[in-house]
């Protein structure tokens, strides 16, 4: 399978918390383009924090599109440095190193693994070389904060 990092990001790179910011650039074409993603994955991978969040917002959604169904039923891989509570339907911890454990599921059948969320997941994923695809969406607002391309080596996207 392919890891596919998508997120939204602000024009000075912030990835985090943009339930604080995004909402008020929504669209219909980004609403289609989400649902579309979320379709087509096979599989998400998140961090723990991601994880939670995504867990108390989604477990007791539904929507006629169907987005909340295929997110409440594709697998969910959590990365955690701890043993993370794991309530959503189909989730499984990594366990061992990223690098060895995500090598591991992008061998297993399927398209597509997504990433959301923080920049601490995607630093690591892109550190090993283990990022296929960037898709940003890219919001005109500046926070002042942002850092995710220059905590890592990589550099690449």
């Amino acid at each position: 399978m392919r890891i596919v990092v998508s997120e939204f990001l602000t024009l000075d790179g912030v990835m985090e918390a943009p339930e604080k910011w995004v909402f008020q650039f929504a669209e219909k074409e980004i609403d289609t383009l989400k649902l579309d993603e979320a379709l087509a994955a096979d599989a998400l991978l998140l961090g723990a924090v991601t994880y939670q969040i995504f867990a108390e917002s989604w477990l007791s959604r539904s929507d006629p599109e169907g987005f909340a169904d295929k997110m409440n039923s594709m697998p969910k891989y959590v990365v955690s440095a701890t043993s993370a509570k794991l309530v959503w339907n189909n989730s499984h911890q990594v366990n061992g190193t990223i690098a060895e454990e995500v090598a591991r599921l992008k061998h297993q059948p399927g398209q597509t693994i997504l990433v959301a969320g923080r920049g601490v997941l995607v630093q690591a994923l892109m550190h090993h070389d283990l990022v296929d695809e960037y898709r940003f969406l890219v919001y005109p607002i500046l926070l002042g904060k942002g850092s995710v391309f220059l905590k890592t080596g990589a550099g690449r996207c």
